[in-house]
């Protein structure tokens, strides 16, 4: 009996399915079924009902889940506390959203470079509805997103903030002075995808002074700012993304009477047993960031 044998049997017994816990263990099938086996060899019973599509536990299987959960737990703390860094490996996989992945993110994967070389990672970059949902379903570790993930286990601190400034092409004709937002509802505005925090406050804003507005979104920001960048309409962006696109000249900042809420971004992660290289990961995150504003 070994620990990647229990982590095994503990992420079946969650996810339900042995094809999914390979995915997640980066473990083939007939890895993951050789493990489990094994273990069923050694303790001479069935930890799970294999008779329909998802891997249910048998009565002895929901045994030793209480002591594998046990076992795990101690694993854990004995890495945090003895371990060195350099020796603890496995993949991260890090889900972010676009901002996060256009400012934080290279200064992020240098610094686990460095206290955890063994780590490998994986990068996924998408909207923030869509990193929710894969953390739920542990299709990712640790996500960087807009908005609280609400759902058990799953631990949500916040990570940074952004302010907005409207933008536009010095190709579109504007007034010096503050635009109201009558003279904004005239202009086509490119945001963030629909269901988004700044789509959603943009609209509202907008809605009640402009009986049809142009409001076009799109999920890659590269594609808003070439948008904006073209004369396509202006935008509110996070000024830390746009800056090149500023001092080069292909983008100016204006103003317009009413403000839009900052971009707050949180670190979202799924406690588990075993999970300790996850939440030190996060842990460092927020310490980066901790530093960069002192």
């Amino acid at each position: 009996m070994n620990i990647r044998s229990l982590e095994t049997f503990f992420w079946i017994a969650k996810l339900g399915s042995f094809r999914a816990t390979g995915e997640k263990l980066y473990a083939s099938q007939p890895t993951i079924s050789s493990r489990i086996s094994g273990l069923e060899d050694e303790l001479g019973v069935e930890l799970f009902d294999r008779s329909g599509r998802s891997a249910v536990l048998t009565a002895k299987g929901r045994e030793l889940l209480i002591y594998a959960e046990k076992i795990l737990e101690l694993h854990q703390e004995l890495l945090e506390k003895v371990a060195d860094p350099e020796s603890i490996h496995g993949t991260i996989r890090l889900g972010v959203a676009e901002t996060i992945a256009y400012t934080w993110l290279p200064k992020l994967i240098e610094r686990i470079n460095e206290t955890y070389p063994a780590i490998n990672l994986e990068l996924d970059v998408d909207i923030s509805v869509s990193l929710a949902e894969k953390l739920i379903k542990r299709e990712i570790d640790i996500a960087f997103l807009i908005g609280d993930v609400r759902h058990e286990g799953v631990v949500t601190k916040p990570f940074c903030s952004y302010s907005l400034t409207w933008v536009a092409s010095k190709k579109i004709a504007l007034p010096e002075t503050q635009l109201s937002l009558a003279q904004l509802a005239e202009i086509p505005i490119i945001t963030y995808p629909r269901m988004s925090e700044p789509h959603t406050h943009i609209r509202s804003l907008i809605h009640p002074v402009g009986r049809s507005i142009q409001l076009h979104s799109s999920s890659s920001l590269s594609t808003i700012i070439r948008m904006t960048v073209d004369g396509m309409g202006v935008s509110a962006l996070p000024r830390e993304i746009v800056t090149s696109e500023l001092e080069a000249g292909k983008l100016r900042e204006f103003e317009v009477e009413a403000s839009v809420p900052d971009l707050e971004f949180n670190i979202a992660y799924m406690t588990a047993p075993g999970g300790y290289v996850v939440r030190a990961i996060a842990d460092l995150s927020l310490s980066l960031v901790a530093a960069e504003h002192e």
